[in-house]
């Protein structure tokens, strides 16, 4: 490991593991009672939640995979073929690496589509506006990383993107930080929202009924969510499978926990209460049958 991984993997790991931990480790240290009363566990939300993750997941995933297909496919020489868990190509041309780059682009466009769509027109209902916010976060937390492993691997896609530009690396360790600051940014961000699905005052009034509800509400689910998406994207190496959504989890939901505690919703009740997550089931069935059935023998885009 050279002196720019390693300090790139120190830095990373200090501000996407480390830092959350140890504010939750105060947080939890300076709790004090509540006064106001905490509502019942809402099953529901927590059952749509982890559902919607999972459907979220795999669509961000799929329009990364779609959107660095779809490119090359318009460029002469190259043949791309899509799959449920990565993408391949045949044929040669110099902006082949570049294009690797294309589908973190468009998640990330993706993601910022569906945070206008949450701040300026949020779905009435809980489990809409679930969707609208998993997918967001799937799109930051999905892309934003791979500019940070990017900036120092050169066989990721980013990476590739990254060298192709010629790009040195105090432009590529800065492009790196930037990241690691908006992933914290946007964690902070979505702890609001998330906290906002409360039915009551008392279910948030504290930061540590705050962690709580985050907990019920964003990490548990997301852990459950987990072997589903593992499931829609067997057969393939580690990497492909099960690396990307178990490293988007430990990071996401580390922040997401720490800001919870940090972060005060505006109000409460601010959704419907999520009804039965039939249609949330119905979603992700389809979806693991799309994949594992249309996309895994893979679609030639030529």
């Amino acid at each position: 490991m050279n002196a720019s991984t390693a300090f790139v993997v120190y830095v990373s790991l200090s501000v996407l593991v480390l830092a959350p931990l140890g504010l939750g480790l105060l947080v939890w240290l300076r709790r004090r009672p509540a006064v106001a009363p905490r509502g019942a566990w809402d099953g529901a939300l927590s059952l749509n939640s982890g559902l919607i993750y999972a459907f979220s997941f795999g669509l961000i995933f799929f329009i990364q995979e779609l959107f660095l297909v779809w490119p090359k496919a318009l460029t002469p020489g190259l043949r791309p073929t899509l799959f449920h868990n990565n993408h391949h190509w045949s044929g040669d041309n110099p902006l082949a690496e570049l294009l690797q780059g294309t589908g973190a682009l468009a998640i990330l466009l993706t993601a910022m589509i569906f945070s206008a769509w949450l701040k300026w027109r949020p779905p009435q209902s809980a489990t809409m506006r679930l969707f609208v916010l998993w997918t967001a976060f799937h799109g930051y937390f999905q892309s934003l990383p791979q500019v940070v492993v990017g900036s120092v691997l050169p066989q990721n896609d980013v990476g590739m993107a990254l060298h192709y530009l010629q790009l040195g690396l105090p432009v590529r360790l800065s492009l790196a930080m930037i990241a690691l600051v908006l992933i914290v940014i946007l964690a902070t961000g979505f702890a609001r929202p998330l906290l906002e699905l409360a039915a009551r005052p008392g279910d948030v009034a504290t930061p540590a009924r705050r962690a709580g509800f985050m907990l019920r509400t964003a990490t548990l689910p997301a852990l459950l969510a987990l072997p589903v998406i593992v499931a829609m994207r067997v057969p393939g190496s580690w990497d492909q499978v099960a690396i990307v959504p178990v490293a988007e989890f430990v990071i996401g939901m580390c922040w997401l926990q720490a800001a919870a505690a940090l972060v005060r919703p505006r109000s409460t009740g601010m959704a419907l209460a999520a009804g039965p997550a039939w249609g949330a089931a119905a979603a992700v069935v389809a979806q693991l049958l799309i994949f594992q059935f249309a996309l895994r023998p893979g679609i030639a885009f030529y």
